[in-house]
């Protein structure tokens, strides 16, 4: 799990920031600048948004296509992603949990 740290400079937005959007169903670059703030030009936003957006769990390195998959191959609750992804599994892990939950309601 990655810890808590600045990404975008410019605007002085956290990671966590960024997760809990991810979380209200950001997807998009264009969607976290609406929800989070990032202004997506700084170095920290040209660096990291891509694979923050990439990724569900960082504990198991579940990517969030692996979870659209899953969503999409009939998981239709969070721990039947959990068993197909492996995501949430983790010792100290679960914090996913969340945007796993928002996945499935949204199918993206």
């Amino acid at each position: 799990m990655a810890g808590n740290r600045t990404i975008c400079a410019t605007h002085d937005v956290d990671y966590l920031s960024i997760r809990k959007a991810m979380c209200a169903g950001a997807r998009t670059t264009e969607e976290l600048i609406k929800m989070a703030g990032v202004c997506a030009a700084c170095d920290g936003c040209k660096t990291e948004l891509d694979g923050i957006l990439a990724s569900v769990c960082g504990c198991k390195k579940v990517s969030l296509q692996a979870v659209v998959d899953a969503v999409n191959n009939g998981a239709n609750t969070v721990e039947k992603v959990s068993e197909i992804t492996g995501a949430g599994t983790g010792d100290g892990c679960g914090k996913c949990k969340v945007l796993i939950r928002n996945i499935i309601e949204l199918g993206r």
